[in-house]
């Protein structure tokens, strides 16, 4: 048993829906070739080196910016996924509930404070 009640597990899984959603939407604007304001005209013969370099760092930025959604998408999507399996608000570390404030603040979250606290911390 996560510790949540039926309308706190019904509410974060519908934000998590729609972080999916807008996950989603904004991988495919980031992936949109037709919306690339950073493609050079097409009737430009020659561009200076500078302008080129400027368009490969606009454009490794864009790529960086995909990548970084993608893995959010993917996490947003393990979460979902434990709705099915009955291991939403678990820790994936000590198995104890996770709390709903912390759930709330983060409904993808993993782990419980203790345990997120545990991992961030240095290792000596």
């Amino acid at each position: 048993m996560n510790g949540l009640e039926q309308e706190q597990c019904k509410a974060l899984q519908t934000r998590l829906e729609q972080a999916r959603l807008d996950l989603l939407s904004q991988l495919a604007d980031d992936l949109d070739p037709g919306a690339d304001v950073l493609a050079p005209p097409v009737l430009e013969v020659e561009a200076s080196p500078a302008d080129n370099a400027s368009n490969r760092t606009l454009n490794e930025l864009v790529h960086e910016a995909a990548e970084h959604t993608a893995r959010h998408l993917q996490v947003v999507r393990h979460a979902l996924a434990k709705f099915d399996d009955g291991s939403y608000g678990l820790c994936e570390s000590c198995g104890d509930p996770i709390g709903y404030s912390r759930l709330n603040a983060r409904p993808e979250a993993r782990l419980c404070i203790a345990c997120q606290t545990r991992e961030e911390k240095p290792h000596r």
